[in-house]
């Protein structure tokens, strides 16, 4: 087992297998999301829980493989899940029933081909052009395509449809498609031309509804598929279960103590976990929709190894599709979804405490790697995920602006920012013994008009002093990155208004409050709030400056590392006093004075979320009832994009349930949107509260109680986001008419070759004529261009595109 799963190394992310020939082959990361209909794949999703890791295995079965690749690919199911400690979730997908979960995986959409490792087919490398298919695009959120006839027959009005004849991909957007599936289908055909074609294809458009407006692409479209001669139907609804049918829940037992299986019906919802005993195995049918396996810790391990099979039996006994989903959980590692499924979990030893997050079972444990500042430049992945070129410790220098002009702040201020005043800050760092900068340009929230602009512009200015080399990081008040915050050392202070300007009239308001936030040196500020009750949070530590002296309020769900850091912060903001002088006061026991100084008690942010975890995540839902059925679909893995203008998301985060409505949403989801949210808690087979909190959100007003579930959260998206019209636009002349011949469909752009030394570290001026300055590295011959590079063309063509120019700027070739 060790060298059939020595892919496993228990980072986090995703690892696929197929089965060739009885055996594990491990599929390239490149051809992720492409599947064959006539194979079997095994698929380990690893994902790291504070300092855990958790694992869900799914075995994904194509609608033309073989009974036997079926079986082998259940059998190595086992098998891993075995090998990782009897603790992943096993998932079982079929063709075009495949789970929320698993769709989640792969953001650029699914796409399945025809043919398998029988019949010869082999995962296509990038740059293969010789390719004549005809893809069926479907879903909203998480798209599937699926390889279909090459014919007029296999379209209809609602889908979106690719035809990609290798050096061409034309989107067909059928008539009655909306934006959303116009946009998933764009993005799916970017993904082939980048990841499958080296970049290096042309997508073209048509929308089905303005078929004469691109005469020239209908041309290739006829030429492929022939002249259409019939008229196109509307096509098949996609069916999904509503929310009514999952509500449908019925524990069973199940045993074969005289050798047959033998189920029999305990419960139906609401279920409670005590029914659950450890010494056996049930089955949880959810409707029809879903069947759960639970498998006890005690239950012998021949009667644990046959459960998916049973699972497969009690499906064909009760007469349901053998598409319908099978999720095996084991006792002590249930997933979340199951969990929801009863009316109260509870979990022997669970931890508690701000941070602290249950994790499944006898998972493996993962060392907390402190935070080491020189993998950053070998390993550019781990700097973009933490934000960080490095630890912050490299050389600092700030300027405020006054008087439109840039003045130099005394270094014994740095890390004080005023609400009042813009600055910037210059950081340079060595890499290799070279020099790289970082102009930050901070802009306080009460800063003039004028002052906002020079800010923008000395920022130019210092740009081009320092040879157009610093990265320009626009930063606003209260927003300030990781990195930003490393670079003061956990020192740094931001005050709501005012300026640090010499001769300010200004005078110093009697009491100031200020909310301390972080952990360590390197994400710690200071940020000044109003001085009232109302600003107080238990999450965190605030610090109360008066005459008086200074109090230090440390929250029931701050850690003794905030604590710590509060008292640091507290000799900044104190100037004269000396750490240890303030008076600590801890949530619940203030003394009067206290109370006084913020104008009496009033309702804050101490709800028992701050301090206490829950053990349900939070869930994102695409709801609609559009059809007359209740139809709820899980948007999985989601991040800020999943938010489309013109839908209604709902958001569960258990305790409370948020509503986010897009500023495109049509009036009649608008006002059905607390319907759907109730209709949500009634269907709920956990047999939720009725009274649960409903929180309606309108899109570019999101409170920090709805964005903290949402990684790296952009404020901005909303102005700055590509819509499907953008993304077309970018396609440029592609989606424009031009005169279409046999060969033109064929061909590629040529670019005369050149010598490497009339190419390398050439200004344009001195470019040998006819040389695009862009793309100087396509007119070096392939020789050349292995001697320049180290690598061949075609493989340069797959890198993503901030490598590519990485390389063209080491190489001289930018």
């Amino acid at each position: 087992m060790e060298y059939t799963f020595r892919a496993v190394n228990h980072s986090a992310g995703i690892i696929i297998w197929r089965v060739e020939k009885m055996e594990l082959v491990q599929v390239p990361e490149k051809s992720y999301g492409n599947f064959y209909e006539g194979d079997c794949y095994v698929l380990l999703f690893t994902q790291k829980t504070s300092s855990f890791l958790s694992y869900d295995i799914h075995f994904w079965i194509g609608s033309e493989s073989t009974t036997d690749e079926q079986a082998a690919a259940a059998l190595y199911t086992v098998q891993l899940d075995e090998f990782l400690g009897s603790t992943p979730v096993q998932h079982r997908e079929v063709q075009n029933h495949e789970s929320d979960a698993f769709r989640g995986y792969f953001k650029q959409g699914i796409i399945c081909k025809k043919g398998g490792v029988a019949s010869g087919m082999r995962h296509t490398g990038t740059n293969c052009y010789d390719v004549k298919r005809l893809l069926h695009v479907k879903g909203r959120k998480r798209v599937i395509a699926n390889e279909v006839e090459m014919s007029w027959k296999s379209f209809n009005l609602g889908d979106v449809f690719l035809l990609d004849i290798g050096k061409t991909i034309v989107q067909w957007n059928g008539p009655k498609c909306n934006k959303q599936e116009k946009l998933k289908g764009m993005i799916m055909a970017k993904d082939i031309r980048d990841r499958e074609r080296g970049g290096r294809a042309e997508i073209r458009v048509i929308e089905g509804d303005a078929e004469s407006d691109s005469p020239q692409t209908m041309e290739i479209l006829n030429s492929v598929l022939g002249a259409r001669t019939s008229g196109l139907t509307d096509g098949p609804p996609d069916k999904t279960a509503d929310q009514e049918q999952k509500s449908q829940l019925t524990l069973y037992h199940v045993t074969d103590a005289d050798g047959q299986m033998t189920v029999t019906e305990i419960a139906s919802r609401p279920l409670v976990q005590d029914l659950l005993n450890h010494d056996d195995c049930y089955f949880l049918d959810q409707g029809g929709t879903k069947i759960f396996v639970w498998k006890g810790k005690k239950a012998n391990k021949a009667e644990r190894q046959a459960t998916m099979a049973r699972a497969l039996k009690f499906i064909k006994t009760k007469n349901y599709p053998n598409t319908t989903s099978v999720e095996t959980v084991n006792d002590g590692a249930e997933s979340a979804l199951f969990k929801q499924l009863f009316q109260r979990w509870t979990v022997k030893g669970q931890t508690q405490g701000l941070g602290k997050v249950h994790t499944r079972g006898k998972v493996a444990h993962v060392t907390q790697e402190k935070f080491d500042a020189s993998r950053m430049h070998v390993m550019p992945e781990v700097a973009a995920q933490e934000r960080m070129v490095d630890d912050g410790s490299g050389q600092v220098e700030v300027w405020r602006i006054e008087n439109l002009e840039l003045v130099p702040v005394d270094p014994q201020w740095y890390g004080y920012f005023y609400g009042g005043d813009c600055y910037l800050i210059l950081y340079t760092y060595l890499v290799h013994c070279k020099k790289y900068y970082l102009l930050y340009i901070w802009q306080g929230r009460h800063a003039t008009q004028d002052e906002v602009a020079a800010s923008a512009f000395q920022a130019v200015d210092l740009d081009q002093k320092y040879g157009g080399e610093p990265v320009q990081v626009r930063i606003t008040m209260g927003k300030e990155p990781r990195h930003f915050l490393a670079m003061f050392k956990g020192k740094m202070v931001i005050f709501e208004g005012g300026t640090s300007r010499e001769g300010s009239s200004d005078p110093e308001p009697p009491i100031r409050f200020f909310q301390v936030h972080g952990s360590d040196p390197s994400n710690t500020r200071a940020i000044e709030v109003p001085a009232l009750a109302a600003s107080l949070n238990s999450n965190d530590v605030f610090l109360l400056k008066s005459q008086s002296g200074i109090h230090l309020w440390c929250g029931k769900g701050s850690s003794g590392d905030e604590r710590a850091m509060a008292k640091e912060v507290s000799c900044v903001v104190g100037q004269n006093s000396r750490q240890g002088s303030e008076e600590i006061v801890a949530e619940g026991q203030e003394p009067i004075e206290f109370w006084e100084l913020l104008r009496g008690k009033a309702p804050y942010a101490s709800e028992k979320r701050l301090q206490q975890v829950s053990d349900h995540p939070a869930r994102l839902f695409e709801c609609s009832n559009k059809t007359g059925c209740f139809i709820v679909t899980e948007v999985t893995q989601f991040t800020q994009d999943d938010l489309i203008e013109d839908d209604v998301m709902l958001m569960d985060t258990w305790d409370q349930v948020f509503l986010w409505i897009g500023k495109e949403a049509n009036e009649v989801e608008r006002k059905e949107s607390v319907v759907t949210s109730r209709e949500y808690l009634r269907t709920h087979p956990g047999t939720r509260d009725p009274d649960t909190p409903i929180l309606l959100i309108k899109q570019g007003f999101e409170p920090p109680t709805f964005t903290g579930w949402f990684t790296a959260w952009d404020p901005f998206k909303w102005n700055e986001g590509k819509s499907y019209e953008d993304l077309k636009k970018e396609l440029g002349e592609k989606t424009a008419p031009v005169n279409v011949t046999e060969q033109s469909v064929e061909s590629e752009n040529i670019f005369q070759s050149f010598p490497p030394d009339d190419l390398v570290n050439k200004i344009n001026s001195e470019l040998p004529e006819g040389v695009d300055p862009t793309q100087k590295e396509k007119h070096l011959s392939e020789s050349d261009f292995d001697c320049v590079f180290g690598i061949t063309k075609d493989s340069f063509a797959s890198l993503p595109g901030w490598k590519q120019l990485k390389m063209k700027k080491e190489k001289g070739m930018f």
